[in-house]
């Protein structure tokens, strides 16, 4: 017997545990499919606070996150750049104005994602483990449904109205939108990681920060995940592949002798060589987008649509983000608010923005670290990026922001990336030291326009989250829509003019 839903959500990440719970507060019938049973292991481990403070209070889990005890992230420290000494880039504009919503948290992902699922099943998601999808239906028309095997190992269909996929960067179903995935050639990395106990911690209040620090082949990250255990990863260039062939933990602990820093912090530590996080792990070619978000009936949100370098802690927001865009489309289609074009356009015109000022952002980033004699280095900067990655980038990317001239040409866009790159170096020097006082304070930094551009959303997710229905947000896109009171669905802006009379 074929069923029927509203909508099937493919994957219980982030990503779909948000859009299922949003369409489910709309009184969808919602089924979600996942493959896995949760708990299970997943990468990205540290958060934004626009997912923290926006999203999860949407979702209705701020309580449930506080009470896991994850650790507090006040913001990133980076040893980049020029900077000999660590520097930070904090979430609150100064110690005396550290807000409420001031902060993320470093999370292990197995109880992250399990909260966030769980969470949807409470709001009426019929979530269904164990279950993966092994086809998507659909004509020349439009996706009708999927063909998936429950846990007794039977195939049966789901027909409905809309197929979000989340199933992350290693499933096959995104190719049903019938996009192309594009690979940053700048970004075209290799992460090797693992866990350590007893690792250091940077001073008191940052010792729940993030650590990135950069070397000569790359740079490593460095999450305390709790007291004890801590994440390290190295971002290498794809030449040094050959060298991840052999044992791996050598190959980490050789990139960790790389960068003084992170030496020292692992001095006394040990690697973890047991259980969930006893392995060595690799991750390749993880900054990507596809070349189209959505087609009639079927959606990409999260890592199935784009990825990009993790060394912003990027990818939960970019996923949740996605997932809130896709939840407010779909329930504008469904509720005849909208057409199905309108709600989409602005679903992949916002999202292809997020994608773009983050990709623009992390160029600049960068592009502002030394060692010009490294191979790694000398390939990221803006002025070598290759005329090929930046044309196909500016044809991503390009039709988001029609009016700009600086994403006309992919030399305009070098000049661009470059020029951000600049102020973001003479911000970061102006700000100084993490532990000065100019170095608790970050004027300077978002100060600088591609910061200011980097945090508008997320600022405005965040409001969304804490004033709920007396949000009110101006269109993103020329001629666009905006979010509707409750935040689950768009409206056109004459229309929020007129409710305001």
């Amino acid at each position: 017997m074929v069923e029927r839903a509203d909508v099937v959500v493919i994957g219980g990440g982030p990503g779909g545990s948000t859009v299922a719970t949003l369409l489910a507060r709309r009184g969808h019938r919602v089924v979600l499919l996942e493959k896995e049973t949760f708990p299970r292991y997943q990468i990205g481990e540290s958060l934004l606070p626009s997912t923290v403070h926006g999203i999860g209070r949407m979702l209705g889990v701020t309580e449930e996150l506080e009470k896991a005890s994850f650790m507090v992230k006040r913001g990133g420290s980076f040893r980049w750049g020029t900077n000999p000494v660590p520097w930070n880039f904090l979430f609150a504009v100064a110690p005396e104005l550290s807000g409420p919503t001031s902060y993320a948290y470093q999370v292990e992902r197995m109880k992250f994602d399990e909260i966030l699922l769980r969470n949807a099943a409470r709001h009426g998601v019929d979530v269904r483990e164990n279950s993966p999808v092994a086809d998507v239906l659909g004509d020349d028309e439009r996706v009708r449904g999927v063909r998936y095997t429950d846990p007794d190992g039977v195939e049966r269909e789901i027909h409905a109205s809309f197929v979000v996929d989340a199933s992350g960067n290693r499933s096959r179903v995104h190719q049903h939108v019938r996009g192309e995935r594009i690979y940053s050639e700048f970004f075209r990395n290799i992460a090797l990681f693992g866990y350590f106990t007893g690792g250091r911690r940077l001073p008191a209040p940052d010792s729940g920060n993030i650590l990135c620090a950069a070397f000569d082949e790359g740079w490593l990250w460095y999450i305390p995940l709790s007291d004890t255990l801590t994440s390290v990863g190295a971002v290498i260039s794809r030449e040094h592949a050959a060298r991840l062939q052999g044992d791996q933990e050598e190959a980490l602990l050789g990139f960790v002798d790389r960068c003084a820093i992170v030496k020292d912090f692992l001095a006394d530590a040990t690697r973890v060589t047991e259980g969930t996080y006893g392995q060595i792990r690799t991750r390749k070619d993880y900054s990507y987008t596809n070349s189209t978000f959505h087609r009639p009936g079927m959606v990409l949100v999260g890592d199935a649509a784009c990825f990009i370098d993790p060394v912003f802690s990027t990818g939960v927001h970019l996923a949740t983000y996605a997932g809130l865009l896709a939840a407010r489309s779909i329930n504008s289609v469904l509720a005849g608010d909208v057409t199905e074009e309108r709600a989409f356009d602005e679903f992949e015109g916002r999202y292809r923005r997020e994608y773009r000022v983050f990709y623009e952002f992390l160029s600049a980033f960068y592009d502002m670290q030394g060692s010009e004699e490294s191979y790694f280095w000398r390939a990221r900067k803006v002025t070598n990026v290759a005329a090929t990655n930046l044309e196909a980038f500016v044809s991503l990317v390009g039709g988001v922001h029609s009016g700009e001239a600086a994403l006309t040409s992919a030399d305009a866009l070098i000049g661009e990336f470059r020029e951000s790159s600049g102020a973001l170096a003479d911000a970061v020097e102006r700000t100084g030291s993490m532990q000065t006082p100019s170095g608790e304070r970050m004027h300077h930094l978002f100060g600088t326009p591609v910061v200011r551009e980097v945090m508008q959303e997320m600022n405005n997710i965040q409001v969304r989250g804490v004033q709920g229905e007396q949000a009110r947000e101006l269109p993103l896109l020329d001629g666009g829509l905006v979010p509707a009171p409750d935040g689950l669905s768009w409206m056109e802006p004459t229309a929020v003019l007129e409710e305001a009379r």
